[in-house]
């Protein structure tokens, strides 16, 4: 065999195998659009407009501060928040 008869079915075979597996991967969200009942939940206000308090200020803080904490590899009690505001 030729190396370029090697090299084309080497090729042929990934790109066969992965639109087999699109296609596996749409057959699946077909199924999943069908079959699982989809709930929608009922939003929650975290912020209101026209310059009302943020309703659960203190939980927001508390996880921006621990995703913070997290990213920059310190202990939460390391930072202090001066401000918060809605951007």
């Amino acid at each position: 065999m030729s190396n370029t008869f090697v090299v084309c079915m080497g090729i042929g075979t990934v790109f066969v195998g992965l639109i087999l597996i699109i296609i596996m991967c749409k057959i699946v969200g077909l199924f999943c659009k069908i079959f699982v009942k989809e709930n929608k939940p009922v939003p929650t206000p975290v912020a209101a407009d026209n310059g009302k308090a943020i309703e659960n200020r203190q939980e927001i803080i508390a996880a921006v501060t621990a995703a913070c904490a997290e990213d920059m590899g310190t202990d939460v009690s390391a930072l202090r928040v001066v401000s918060f505001k809605k951007i």
